[in-house]
């Protein structure tokens, strides 16, 4: 075995020849143990394996299967056993090597398969002049000899997984794409557990950076921010090495982000602009990605009130939270006493409508526009308020969200790349 890896626990078929799997059994020095065998062969391990064992496993066990040429009924034999023995010794994914290079085709297969989720490494001893007709390891990535008394092996070992990473990378991928991170990160962590050393940076880079998009996806700004520079920059390591296909778009992606992300989190100021463009993009993607509507359409609202904010606060120093009346528009302060009051704390507070307007009144852009196009509006507004989420009990429809969705983006006249995009994984 490769000197990085340490055998947790070994899955091993015997046959008629003792001196292979005391072999193996010695070069792994596995932590658990268990033989994969006939009835027949019990005695054969307890007089000639065991004791030729120089560092005796924490535990050990076997799984009696008769060398027929059933795989069905060798597969269901390992599966009723092999899960619940994994379980009891609290073996995770990739800590278990199999070696079924003595075994009969269908006993071999039957191993290959029931351990998959467990297996990180596949090795064997075999005689280079024996048969090839005997199952060898799965992708050999190394070949050592080994000399056992006056007899020579090949000592072989590979890791399916390798070969397998690329489709399951995929699959986690599509995960991404559809703002499942969570499952995402919890697909590539897994790959990471069960390939090769050398891939092990690659997956848990990406595993990290589905992370990050999740503590996005929660407004966990900062957080998102740290897993993203570091997933970046494992991944642009990756990337040198060669990478998979689509590394550099996907980079490319990612460095936009992270300048988007730095514009929040380093932003010292009590109401930033930056947020507001997340919410509006956040709720294009509710919509759009997920499908969720009426969600959709409570984070368009909150996205301008987000702007409003913004500007009563960049501009007019006005905290829509915790307003001193005086700063408002004549008009507004007495509506602003007698109704937007709190009677715990005392403090003025403007809903969102209101705020419109004490733009509208203190002269900006914004608030005159939504004045003069308030009777378009307020179809749309009525919408969002009668949804389920809203106030209502009204589910709406998509076409309501993009209405009011380009209805925002020229109320705020704000920039189309001013709102972040989340990249797409294609690896």
């Amino acid at each position: 075995m490769s000197g990085e890896y340490r055998t947790k626990a070994l899955l091993i078929a015997v046959s008629s020849d003792p001196v292979p799997v005391q072999a193996c059994i010695n070069r792994l020095a596995p932590e658990f143990l268990c033989f994969v065998a006939s009835e027949s062969r019990k005695a054969l391990i307890e007089a000639d394996v065991q004791p030729a064992i120089t560092t005796m496993p924490q535990r050990w066990d076997w799984i009696l299967a008769e060398e027929s040429e059933s795989f069905t009924a060798v597969h269901r034999t390992l599966t009723k056993s092999l899960p619940d023995m994994l379980k009891t010794w609290g073996l995770q994914p990739g800590e278990l090597v199999v070696d079924f290079s003595r075994a009969t085709p269908a006993i071999a297969a039957a191993m290959a398969l029931a351990s998959r989720p467990w297996t990180s490494q596949v090795v064997g001893l075999t005689e280079p002049e024996s048969n090839t007709d005997k199952p060898a390891p799965s992708g050999a990535e190394r070949r050592d000899v080994v000399a056992v008394g006056d007899r020579t092996f090949a000592w072989e070992e590979g890791n399916p997984w390798n070969g397998e990473a690329a489709p399951a990378r995929r699959e986690a991928a599509l995960l991404f794409n559809q703002g499942a991170f969570s499952p995402a990160a919890k697909r590539f962590r897994r790959i990471e557990s069960l390939v090769g050393g050398s891939l092990k940076p690659l997956y848990h880079a990406l595993a990290d950076l589905a992370d990050g998009y999740d503590a996005w996806e929660g407004f966990k700004y900062r957080d998102a921010w740290d897993k993203l520079k570091t997933a970046h920059k494992a991944l642009e390591l990756a990337s040198v090495w060669g990478g998979p296909p689509g590394m550099s778009s996907l980079l490319s992606g990612v460095k936009h982000n992270l300048k988007f992300l730095e514009s929040i989190v380093m932003n010292p100021d009590d109401v930033k602009l930056p947020v507001a463009h997340d919410l509006l993009a956040h709720a294009k993607r509710r919509a759009e990605r997920d499908q969720q509507i009426d969600s959709a359409l409570q984070l368009l609202l909150r996205a301008l009130e987000a702007y409003t904010q913004y500007h009563l606060w960049k501009q007019y120093r006005i905290k829509s939270w915790d307003v001193q009346v005086e700063q408002l528009p004549q008009d507004l302060q007495e509506p602003c006493r007698t109704c937007y009051t709190s009677d715990v704390d005392g403090k003025f507070h403007l809903p969102l409508q209101a705020q419109f307007r004490a733009l509208a009144g203190l002269g900006h852009p914004m608030g005159q526009t939504f004045v003069t196009e308030w009777t378009k509006l307020k179809t749309l507004w009525d919408a969002a308020h009668q949804s389920v989420l809203g106030h209502g009990f009204q589910a709406t429809k998509a076409d309501r969200f993009h209405q009011f969705h380009a209805a925002t983006i020229k109320l705020t006249n704000v920039a189309e790349p001013n709102l972040p995009v989340f990249p797409k994984m294609t690896l």
